[in-house]
């Protein structure tokens, strides 16, 4: 991290003013409330002599400068999306890993293949109290380990489909006319020496192929493919694992029945969930996106904190939502953590 963030066409921060801006932030965190000149000025008197009126004079410069903002008739100052930007990329030390380090993994040890995801959201809602979200990566993107189908009435068949990570996705398809068993093995055989190894996506390429060779079965060759490309939708479990919501609605700022409104409405849309954690996630640490940057009208006041997880060859994403008044570098390390141990758990598995 940078000792030193400067947004395009502002001057460079003083040391005062930095530390005020930081201060300002930690106080707000902290109370929820604006911040005022005399409680800074005694917040930072072990390492920082200053006079309420010296930091007023600061608050001022920072105010102008758009780092802080004056809310009503308010003597105290808060934050704005800049000054949190600010905080996040200049003035504040990362936490280390947290003390529950050894409890997530333990946890997350406990956990079977079918839960741990769901499992992995519910313990970061808790111990972050913001909305915890953990997405499935695209299924198409996973390698494909093996195909087996099996006929289960004179109309039916079932397919399973194993990936790797030890992820299995079954499905049942119904035709007019279920070949023998023969002719199953055979459409079996030639699927997996062509789709073993490869993601799921590459189904598609080898279609026309399949049915090329395999005159024998073109119904149930269609009948996979048709039903094999739309697993995701089809699939056990969710696309996303949403938790934390009552640790979340008992923020200060839920005080206010719109903002708790809200949330209700981010968690029943799935689409724009899946959206905001798909755009923040980063493979190459802890993103942190904060008010008007997540392009929403309704998560103005708002932050994401997100990275991503590894299922095999692919990566999931994982994250939290919370008023902008968020505890940053608990957030980021928390995030971070349940990422590798998500990693972690999928590749022992």
């Amino acid at each position: 991290m940078s000792s030193l963030y400067i947004p395009s066409g502002d001057r460079d921060l003083t040391e005062r003013e930095r530390t005020i801006l930081q201060a300002i932030v930690q106080l707000f965190v902290l109370h929820a409330i604006p911040v005022g000149s005399r409680i800074i000025s005694k917040y930072l008197e072990r390492n920082m002599r200053l006079s309420a009126a010296s930091v007023r004079n600061i608050m001022a410069d920072l105010e102008a400068l758009g780092y802080i903002s004056h809310p009503h008739t308010s003597a105290g100052r808060m934050p704005t999306d800049k000054g949190y930007r600010m905080y996040v990329d200049a003035l504040m030390e990362l936490d280390k890993f947290p003390i529950e380090e050894h409890q997530i993994y333990g946890a997350l040890a406990m956990s079977s293949r079918d839960t741990v995801l769901r499992d992995a959201s519910k313990i970061l809602g808790t111990l972050s109290h913001h909305l915890a979200i953990v997405k499935l990566p695209q299924f198409d993107d996973i390698l494909v380990n093996r195909v087996e189908m099996f006929p289960l009435a004179s109309d039916r068949v079932l397919i399973v489909v194993a990936l790797e990570s030890d992820i299995v996705r079954t499905v049942t398809v119904e035709s007019t006319h279920v070949p023998d068993a023969n002719a199953i093995h055979d459409v079996t055989r030639f699927i997996n020496e062509r789709l073993s190894g490869k993601p799921l996506r590459s189904l598609s390429e080898i279609f026309p192929e399949i049915r090329t060779e395999l005159d024998e079965a073109p119904s149930l060759v269609r009948l996979f493919v048709e039903h094999v490309e739309r697993l995701p939708s089809v699939s056990t479990g969710a696309t996303v694992h949403v938790a934390g919501v009552p640790q979340l609605l008992a923020q200060p700022e839920f005080d206010n029945p719109e903002r708790m409104r809200s949330v209700i409405e981010l968690m029943e849309n799935e689409e724009v969930i899946i959206h905001l954690i798909d755009n923040a996630g980063s493979d190459e640490g802890v993103s942190v996106k904060i008010g008007n940057e997540l392009e929403h009208d309704e998560l103005q006041q708002y932050s994401l904190v997100a990275t991503t997880y590894r299922i095999g060859s692919t990566r999931g994403s994982i994250g939290v939502i919370g008023p902008k008044r968020m505890q940053y570098s608990r957030m980021m390390s928390l995030v971070q953590l349940v990422s590798n141990a998500l990693s972690s758990t999928l590749k022992q598995e």
